[in-house]
């Protein structure tokens, strides 16, 4: 099945689990040797499958090591790249913030030519 964005939390999770499970058993570990070798209990290693939703992201981490499938991640959040522009712009300089967005201003009164803006 493909994640999709309409996809419920439960439904993606379960995906997750299911997939995490299906190449577990392509590497023929029991989920007691998994977890052994990820440093999680053997319940982590269950909920995570299951597609519980009590788990933590160091958990899924350290079980997608053991897996061999971290560098999958950079598929799941590819390294924002900048464009040409903005690296122009940024002259090497690494961004710190988010920029607030001003509202626009509208005069009350329409221009006409001759006016001053």
């Amino acid at each position: 099945m493909k994640i999709a964005k309409q996809a419920t939390d439960a439904v993606i999770l379960g995906e997750l689990g299911g997939r995490l499970a299906k190449i577990r058993l392509d590497r023929n570990l029991t989920q007691a040797e998994l977890a052994t070798q990820a440093g999680v209990s053997k319940r982590t290693v269950e909920r995570l499958e299951a597609g519980a939703v009590g788990t933590q992201l160091s958990g899924f981490i350290r079980v997608c090591r053991v897996l061999d499938v971290i560098e999958r991640f950079d598929l799941l959040v590819p390294e924002p790249v900048p464009s040409p522009v903005e690296q122009l712009k940024m002259a090497g300089r690494k961004r710190q913030r988010a920029s607030t967005i001003k509202p626009a201003r509208f005069s009350a009164k329409k221009w006409q030519w001759g006016d001053k803006p």
